[in-house]
């Protein structure tokens, strides 16, 4: 037996300290709570790491990226959904190794992932592929640019610090939408953003650490 498979016959338990961990931490949303239950990191991570899936922590991928804490993930997605019916069409930007990706596919039906590098989402690819979810795009680009051809979205997440919010992914959001995205130098903390009729609204949330948000693809 490898030790992924290993993994793979005790992670419903990890999975449910996973999310134990989390309404200790203060998610409350049960739609993202299922929503992260019902996704097996360890499918994400490498063998090595596979172990530590269910840890309340960043681990690392190829090409010095990180797959984000459940905390982070869980967090976001809670930001994005709070007091709405659902995430309606979303747009993800830093696809990374996919798994943020499945959890929202969990939660619409409609997701399109960005990634600017082809080998990592290559990986993600190789992921996904083995939950065999439907409703998931995925597009190698520059991610600061967003998806205009797929424009506009409900609901859009960034998984890398922007110095500041992008315009571009401002001006992609539908009516009554959502942006949530960690910005700042040295010291980030998470950003949303909401397109409403009066206009732009901006509030700030948790002191976050995120690799930086990059133009240009690779």
């Amino acid at each position: 037996m490898t030790a992924l498979a290993g993994i793979g016959m005790t992670s419903q338990r990890t999975r449910t300290r996973m999310i134990e961990r989390l309404r200790e931490q203060g998610i409350r949303n049960e739609q993202v709570l299922t929503a992260m239950a019902s996704v097996p990191r360890h499918i994400f991570v490498d063998e090595a790491a596979a172990h530590r899936a269910y840890e309340d922590t960043a681990l690392p991928l190829i090409l010095g990226q990180t797959i984000s804490q459940p905390y982070i993930v869980a967090r976001m997605i809670e930001l994005l959904l709070d007091g709405r019916a659902g995430l309606g069409k979303t747009l993800e930007i830093g696809a990374g190794c996919g798994y943020q990706t499945a959890v929202l596919a969990q939660l619409t039906r409609e997701v399109f992932g960005v990634e600017r590098l082809a080998p990592l989402l290559a990986r993600a690819r190789e992921n996904l592929k083995q939950l065999k979810l439907p409703f998931i795009r995925l597009k190698h680009a520059d991610g600061m640019g967003g998806l205009p051809e797929a424009a506009p979205f409900d609901s859009i997440i960034v998984a890398a610090a922007g110095v500041s919010v992008p315009q571009s992914l401002r001006d992609q959001l539908a009516p009554g939408g959502r942006l949530v995205i960690p910005v700042g130098g040295g010291d980030q903390v998470l950003c949303m953003i909401e397109r409403t009729p009066e206009g732009w609204v901006e509030s700030r949330f948790d002191a976050v650490r995120f690799v930086p948000l990059l133009p240009g693809v690779a």
